[in-house]
């Protein structure tokens, strides 16, 4: 670690690299031979319950009009936050950010939720969050500069770094001789909401939800029967699930201890078969600001990738692990469709296969398909 350039340097230091935590997680690599990979779980886990799940009732029924009316109470008084999922690596777009890439011809991801809190502030301003990475940050400052949304009011918020090892614990190095550099996942989120202060800010300023999604899932819109969904839930998170798909690979919700929480699947123990668990996380939640204005002991998971073709280990820390710790309402969500709210886009050839649906939601939300004056 005495080696280190100083850009290298720099980069820790601004983007919060924890020492501790980086020796601690590569002493466990080394000492477990292994096993701080799987990060499975202990004991018997559970399929969800009968009563376990809500469903969000369609627009136009007796039930999606109430709950929207209470959405739009909350947002007509201030209540109601926004928070785009924007870090990572910038590498699934040929190292291009994945929030600035266009969508449509003038409309890029960012812009298209920008525009869709705008619509549905109607006449409020909606606080909107935006999470970036040591690779994403200055890229998103300057788009975000160039955009005008007044009222959607855009806060940049820098989730942590930490260095990438070899399978072996050793510092992995690029092709330049330098160390890689990696973002700390989504679980970040909660400490960083913190720590900037901006978390405090919008408490202050009457804040009291927050609408969580990734910056590729342009269906996780700000719709007001999600947020008045969360509203008679009364639980401090709702998350978002959808029926299960062939291919899905990430989160579930399953029982641990006799309690509903999202999974991922390689925490799964191996006798346990994820597809008899017929939904799947969508990463977007509804969080209590009050509930979450504080520490959480979210694990960190040792992840194994390929980088430049070599296999690295890189810690992160998941989101989801958040329903494990606080109450829960487990909200389950068309996921295609006129109201489909999970069209999540990982690169280009995804893009490319998702257009027809993505300029169907599009047109169903009113927002313009061509460039923008």
């Amino acid at each position: 670690m005495d080696d280190l350039d100083e850009k290298t340097g720099e980069t820790l230091a601004r983007f919060r690299f924890d020492p501790l935590v980086f020796a601690r997680l590569r002493a466990s690599l080394a000492d477990s031979a292994g096993a701080a990979f799987a990060g499975r779980l202990d004991g018997e886990l559970g399929l969800p319950r009968a009563g376990d799940l809500t469903e969000l009732p369609a627009l136009d029924s007796r039930e999606g009009r109430e709950l929207a009316a209470l959405g739009r109470e909350a947002l007509a008084a201030g209540e109601v936050g926004v928070v785009v999922l924007a870090g990572g690596m910038a590498t699934r777009f040929g190292s291009v950010v994945k929030a600035i890439v266009e969508v449509v011809p003038g409309q890029s991801f960012l812009r298209l939720k920008l525009a869709d809190v705008e619509h549905a502030a109607a006449g409020c301003k909606v606080s909107v969050f935006l999470m970036a990475s040591h690779a994403t940050s200055d890229v998103l400052r300057r788009a975000v500069g160039e955009l005008v949304f007044p009222k959607a009011p855009v806060e940049i918020l820098e989730q942590s770094v930490t260095l990438r090892l070899t399978p072996a614990g050793e510092l992995f190095r690029e092709a330049s001789g330098r160390p890689s550099l990696c973002a700390t996942g989504h679980g970040d989120l909660l400490p960083t909401l913190r720590n900037s202060g901006a978390l405090a800010r919008f408490r202050r300023a009457g804040g009291r939800m927050l609408l969580v999604s990734n910056v590729d899932n342009l269906a996780a819109t700000l719709d007001a029967r999600v947020l008045g969904a969360h509203c008679r839930g009364g639980k401090a998170v709702t998350v978002e699930i959808v029926p299960k798909m062939s291919g899905d690979r990430g989160g579930i919700p399953a029982r641990v201890g006799g309690h509903l929480q999202i999974v991922e699947e390689f925490r799964l123990p191996a006798a346990f078969d994820s597809a008899r668990v017929p939904f799947f996380n969508t990463n977007t939640f509804v969080l209590d600001a009050e509930a979450i204005d504080r520490e959480f002991d979210l694990d960190w998971f040792l992840i194994r990738r390929k980088v430049d073709g070599a296999e690295v280990v890189q810690a992160e820390r998941l989101l989801g692990q958040v329903t494990a710790l606080l109450p829960t309402q487990f909200l389950v969500v068309p996921r295609q469709g006129r109201e489909g709210r999970f069209l999540p886009v990982k690169d280009r050839e995804e893009l490319q296969m998702r257009m027809p649906e993505i300029l169907d939601l599009l047109r169903a939300l009113g927002i313009s398909v061509g460039a923008p004056a």
